[in-house]
């Protein structure tokens, strides 16, 4: 099929786009950057935008940098610009490791960060990503600019606290410090296919025992999030692969299971039990 007609709206500079999500925005206007999701729905004629504002000729929106003590991510920055760590250190090798589990290479090399953030997929390895370590995102209208936190910008199945008039300018992920480890695993039926769970783990090691650790879970609930349940396990313990298990099993009791034709709820307990564990295991590897 072939989408339903739209207008298409290419605005230069940021004042120009919150000036047109203004204009469009209660006219069902659309911010189009990337288009990997948009695009395939509005094909199938599920989602039909009278207006699309493509924002893919906005200076300024393709940053990718260091900012004091976060990494910002532009809304124009592609999943592909991360298949080769962006930084040195924990976080630029933490972002090279997952982007490799998105999708397929040619979706990798036009969608973006943002975009996938703002879509608010549950098995959307970037909100993964974003809710484990506590991102801050920057969201601009004609009102001005505000910024939200990830667990209030992520409301459930492609959900988000954006106001129609708004749109996620850009993403800020915290730095890691430099003995970080991490681990990332998931579960899908095809490589390329959708998350039905998966969980990624950061955490310190200070005198043999973890600390400040971080474990988030996506593709099992209605968002991604952070289990601090099973971070409450890990914290100033040393690892061993008993207490993965148990981590494992305090974010299975954590979490309220989606349940589709597919996949009953205790399956998906049963999944976040392994991707938890198999995360840590990973990260010391």
């Amino acid at each position: 099929m072939k989408p339903a007609p739209f207008t298409r709206h290419v605005p230069r500079t940021v004042d120009e786009v919150v000036s047109a999500l203004a204009e469009f925005a209660p006219l069902d206007g659309r911010i189009l950057a990337g288009g990997q999701s948009l695009v395939p729905i509005m094909a199938f004629r599920m989602a039909r935008p009278a207006h699309l504002i493509d924002i893919n000729e906005v200076e300024g929106l393709d940053r990718l940098a260091v900012d004091g003590d976060y990494l910002s991510i532009g809304a124009r920055v592609r999943h592909g610009a991360f298949h080769k760590p962006v930084i040195d250190g924990p976080l630029g090798k933490l972002l090279a490791f997952v982007v490799s589990h998105i999708a397929h290479y040619p979706i990798r090399m036009r969608g973006t960060f943002c975009g996938s953030l703002a879509h608010a997929d549950p098995a959307s390895e970037w909100c993964l990503v974003a809710a484990t370590l506590d991102a801050q995102l920057v969201v601009k209208s004609v009102r001005g600019e505000r910024i939200v936190p990830v667990t209030d910008f992520l409301e459930g199945i492609m959900s988000t606290s954006l106001a129609e008039d708004e749109f996620l300018a850009e993403a800020r992920l915290p730095l890691l410090p430099d003995d970080t480890k991490f681990g990332f695993y998931e579960f899908s039926r095809r490589a390329g296919d959708f998350a039905m769970s998966a969980a990624l783990v950061t955490y310190r090691l200070v005198d043999g025992v973890i600390a400040d650790a971080h474990v988030g879970i996506g593709g099992a609930e209605d968002r991604a999030r952070r289990i601090t349940e099973a971070e409450d396990v890990l914290n100033g313990q040393a690892p061993s692969p008993e207490l993965f298990v148990a981590a494992g099993e305090a974010a299975a009791n954590a979490i309220e299971p989606l349940e589709d034709i597919q996949t009953t709820a205790e399956y998906r307990c049963d999944l976040v039990r392994a991707v938890t564990r198999r995360a840590l295991e990973r990260s010391l590897q």
